[in-house]
């Protein structure tokens, strides 16, 4: 075999395999398009919207119209939408006399992004927020963020301090990551043109295949709770949107809490920061621990053997903290 048959060879083999990989992304594409039908049509999201800045917000809402006590706002960690935390504790809390309303964030649920990947920021998010709560004429408020919304609670309650009277921090993500560096396909994944392309084709796909162990492992050490996924509509983030906006939130979210975690000591709103002991994925001595330390004067809570979920797995505690800090904020 000459040159240019081992030419044509290696030529003829480099364009077989960028057609299978071409035939297997369109596969994965439409595969994508028929999970987020079929998830549309059995989980409708938030069917309530409210008109803000080029775009709308999508919520939820529960509770009294008359004899309200407090009014709280609960703000959804990643992956999830304004049920997960309204099935949660919202419920919970809407029975106890509070009115409850639940955000889909921008580009989660029914919720439009707004700007594409320059709505990954909490300083973003919590000023579109803070507008739908101006236009829905609620405040102040109390904000009650879980998760990843930890950070968008404390953000709010640093940029626009007329509208919150408290902060209830569940398991909440606060405080800067130790620098690591990605590995080389990680940084190329978080190139956006390839997590566009990515969230459109395999993404989906994968992510219905995980979604029940996931499912199970956020509950870790302490057991899921039966139907949580039909009850949270968890598979609204198999989706392109929702899926692309959660992978730009979580890649935006260092630099987030590196720019504002300075600023926390400053804030002196009534706060509760509620975490569970046990908990595998934001851990307490990382997150919860040292923003306690950064907020002197809040009320730290840790669950023993609790895990993240304590929206789910201790939501009477949680009302009880909340009715606690309504009570100071009446005083």
């Amino acid at each position: 075999m000459g040159l240019a048959d081992l030419v044509r060879f290696a030529l003829g083999s480099f364009a077989a395999a960028v057609g299978l990989v071409a035939l297997v992304l369109a596969c994965a594409a439409v595969a994508t398009r028929l999970i987020a039908w079929r998830v549309e049509a059995r989980y409708p999201a938030a069917d309530r919207s409210i008109n803000v800045e080029s775009g709308r917000i999508a919520y939820l809402e529960d509770g009294p119209t008359t004899g309200v006590r407090a009014t709280v706002v609960l703000l959804h960690g990643a992956s999830a939408n304004a049920y997960d935390p309204m099935e949660g504790v919202g419920r919970h809390l809407a029975r106890a006399g509070f009115r409850v309303i639940a955000f889909d964030r921008p580009g989660y649920g029914n919720s439009d992004r707004i700007a594409g990947a320059q709505a990954a920021s909490p300083a973003f998010q919590g000023r579109v927020l803070g507008q739908a709560l101006e236009r829905l004429g609620a405040g102040p408020v109390i904000l009650l963020g879980h998760s990843w919304s930890g950070a968008l609670a404390l953000r709010m309650a640093l940029d626009r301090p007329e509208q919150v009277a408290g902060l209830v921090l569940v398991a909440p993500v606060a405080m800067p990551f130790p620098p690591r560096p990605l590995p080389w396909w990680a940084g190329l994944a978080l190139t956006p043109p390839v997590t566009w392309l990515l969230t459109r084709t395999i993404a989906v796909p994968l992510g219905l295949s995980y979604l029940p162990s996931v499912s199970v492992g956020v509950f870790r050490p302490e057991r899921a709770v039966e139907n949580y996924i039909e009850a949270s509509r968890a598979p609204l983030i198999l989706r392109p949107g929702p899926a692309l906006a959660n992978i730009q939130d979580l890649a935006g979210l260092p630099a987030a809490l590196a720019e504002q975690a300075p600023r926390y000591e400053s804030l002196r709103v009534p706060s509760v920061i509620v975490a569970g002991e046990a908990d595998p994925i934001v851990q307490t001595r990382l997150q919860a621990d040292p923003l306690s330390r950064a907020m002197p004067h809040a009320r730290h809570v840790v669950l023993p053997g609790a895990g993240h979920m304590i929206t789910y797995t201790a939501p009477d505690r949680l009302v009880r903290e909340v009715e606690g800090l309504a009570e100071t904020m009446t005083r």
